[in-house]
């Protein structure tokens, strides 16, 4: 196992086989995601393992009609749980979407190193996800993640350079390694 070199071939995946997620391998995935860390250990994290069709592409068309998402065997639906009645009133922080948000990184990158791919939604309506699901409206739907077995292998996208992105003590100042 190197996690670096499944770090650098991960690929946001698109197109996807209509092949099976082997629920080993799907267990596996899931099991890295509940062990991931969170603020004071709080796993503000719930998950929605979603495979029956009809109910893929009804996300799909609340995820602004990304249809590959249906394509693929599995998608997996991650809610934050909030907790912000116990933060201070002036804080900004929202941990449970940060939290829940690593914990999708560790499935993301345990597919990868299954081969299976996965993809980051980001952009759906929040509501119509909630109403498809049967979500409470306490919780929030922080992303949607189709894991499936990779119909294509894109290349990497070009990266900005380490020393546009890393500064030593104060921005601005190239951090040399």
């Amino acid at each position: 196992m190197d996690i670096f070199e499944d770090i650098e071939k991960r690929r946001s995946i698109r197109k996807f086989k209509h092949e099976p997620v082997a629920n080993s391998g799907l267990k596996r995935i899931l099991e890295a995601g509940r062990l991931a860390p969170s603020g004071s250990n709080r796993q503000p994290w719930l998950f929605i393992v979603v495979k029956d069709l009809a109910r893929k592409k009804a996300l799909a068309s609340a995820a602004k009609n990304q249809g590959f998402i249906a394509d693929a065997d599995t998608v997996v639906v991650a809610l934050g749980v909030s907790e912000m009645e116990r933060l201070p009133r002036s804080s900004t922080r929202i941990p449970h979407m940060q939290d829940t948000m690593i914990a999708v990184e560790h499935m993301v990158l345990a597919a990868t190193a299954l081969g299976y791919g996965t993809c980051w939604i980001g952009a759906f309506n929040e509501e119509e996800v909630k109403k498809i699901l049967n979500v409470p409206e306490s919780l929030t739907v922080v992303a949607l993640v189709p894991v499936g077995v990779p119909d294509l292998n894109p290349p990497p996208k070009p990266r900005k350079t380490f020393k546009e992105i890393f500064f030593k003590e104060t921005y601005g100042v190239p951090l040399e390694l």
